[in-house]
C-alpha cells in the first residue's frame, strides 16, 4: 500500500463535509461556477508544487514557498 503523504478536506455552507481524503503524490480540487472552473492542484514529490487556474488563460504554478511569497506581496506573478 502506498504511503499517505497528505489528506484533503472539503466543506460547504450546506453542512456538507468530507475529510481525510488520502493522497500519495498529488491532489486536485475543481470548483465549477457556471461555465467557469477554479482548479487547485498540489503535488508533493520532491518539493511541494502548487498550481492554481481560473480558466485557461489565468494560471499560476510554483512552489508552496513561492505561493506564500506571492500572497505576502514579496514577489509578483508572471
Amino acid at each position: 500500500m502506498a504511503e499517505i503523504r497528505m489528506t484533503g478536506e472539503v466543506r460547504t455552507d450546506f453542512d456538507c463535509e468530507t475529510t481525510g481524503l488520502p493522497a500519495e503524490r498529488w491532489a486536485e480540487t475543481v470548483l465549477k461556477i457556471g461555465d467557469e472552473e477554479l482548479v487547485l492542484e498540489v503535488s508533493v514529490e520532491d518539493k511541494i508544487i502548487v498550481a492554481l487556474s481560473a480558466g485557461d488563460d489565468a494560471v499560476w504554478k510554483g512552489t508552496l514557498e513561492g505561493l506564500k511569497m506571492l500572497l505576502r506581496g514579496e514577489i509578483k506573478a508572471r
